[in-house]
């Protein structure tokens, strides 16, 4: 794979090797001459360095252009070799398993989405998971050993070794070891994220906060979650409890979130998608009561996201989660941002949707494999 380790015999070569590497990745198949240029870097050190990770197998020599070859022998030209290895994202949530494949430009090959039971134990909704990576790889053709990094996100408070320290969301989610149990299913390290986390590490990489380094990312439901960048760096708090707003209401005792938007006086389920989205489209629709219901529930949304844009005055707040009636959520938000935050930010609508999370998984894991292969320090979900 290439792994630049401690263990190799000069911390110099390991530094051309990531230099050399990460122009291959960005350039469009360079010529020595062109690599020397870009790196700044010896001829005879560009070629050293090159033919060792032709060796390494992830550089291969690319197909001269047709020009070229009517005018004698033509100049070398090579490329990264992005198929040399793959990455997974997987989203484990409360109603669906996603399941991403890329390769190691973080280029999507290939998903699968497998539904399951919000009452699924732990076990079966583990089994769920491993079930939709098999069907992934196989309709992509791609083996399991190729795979370098597997990047896991779901609802909880999860610790650096993988354990959810709290997850009250799913059954039996509280004190499972996720990170352990799923590296007895690969051969490659496996990396696992709070979900709102994940999904704005998403939106950063590709979607509605591309460009800023100071993000708020809110997953909207009737347990709110959050997710935050603080200048360019996924913030996950001292125990990776950041951003669990969702726990704000406990601080003046006040009403559930499921009790708020609640048109029946019957408080609705935590994980009940369906009976939200029926509660916004009567509001859209006119009903007098849907529209109340919906209003508590935009104040507490508006209360909870002011805390964290007070807290942390982000460039950008994007909102994601119920894939129905979030659109109407987004002009009272900003109204109310400007009557309570000393420097309202922009607010967005996720671009990326219902495949945020794991897509922010998968980044994950391209970050894990970019540290490994090019000496990158400080990458955004690096733990520090």
């Amino acid at each position: 794979m290439g792994r630049l380790t401690g263990g190799d015999p000069s911390l110099l070569r390991r530094i051309n090797s990531a230099v050399v590497l990460h122009t291959l990745r960005a350039a469009d198949s360079p010529t020595l001459t062109h690599l020397v240029q870009l790196t700044g870097l010896s001829r005879p050190t560009v070629e050293g360095v090159v033919e060792g990770l032709i060796e390494s197998g992830l550089v291969v020599e690319a197909p001269a252009e047709e020009g070229a070859r009517r005018q004698g022998r033509p100049a070398r030209r090579f490329r990264f070799r992005a198929e040399a290895g793959h990455l997974l994202g997987i989203e484990i949530g409360a109603h669906r398993v996603s399941a991403l494949l890329s390769d190691l430009s973080g280029r999507v090959l290939g998903s699968v989405q497998h539904d399951v039971d919000e009452s699924a134990p732990a076990d079966r909704r583990l089994a769920c998971a491993r079930d939709t990576v098999a069907d992934l790889l196989r309709q992509a053709g791609v083996a399991r050993d190729s795979l370098r990094a597997v990047g896991v996100a779901g609802p909880g408070i999860v610790e650096a070794d993988g354990t959810v320290r709290l997850g009250t969301a799913l059954p039996g989610w509280t004190g499972l070891p996720l990170g352990e149990r799923l590296r007895k299913s690969f051969r490659c390290p496996v990396l696992v994220e709070n979900d709102a986390n994940a999904a704005a590490v998403a939106e950063h990489w590709k979607g509605a906060a591309a460009g800023s380094d100071d993000v708020v990312f809110v997953l909207a439901g009737l347990s709110p979650g959050a997710g935050s960048l603080i200048g360019g760096r996924l913030h996950r708090g001292f125990g990776g409890a950041a951003g669990e707003i969702g726990a704000l209401h406990l601080l003046g005792r006040g009403a559930t979130p499921e009790t708020l938007l609640s048109t029946t006086g019957e408080p609705l389920h935590p994980l009940d998608e369906a009976q939200v989205a029926r509660v916004f489209t009567l509001a859209r629709e006119g009903d007098a009561r849907a529209r109340d219901a919906m209003r508590r529930f935009i104040q507490r949304l508006v209360h909870d996201v002011a805390a964290l844009v007070l807290a942390l005055d982000p460039e950008i707040v994007v909102i994601g989660g119920w894939a129905a009636g979030l659109d109407g959520v987004l002009d009272p938000l900003r109204e109310e941002l400007a009557r309570y935050c000393l420097r309202p930010p922009q607010v967005a609508l996720s671009v990326l949707g219902e495949a945020a999370v794991a897509t922010g998984a998968l980044r994950l894991a391209l970050d894990h494999v970019e540290e490994q292969l090019f000496a990158v320090e400080g990458t955004v979900t690096a733990r520090r």
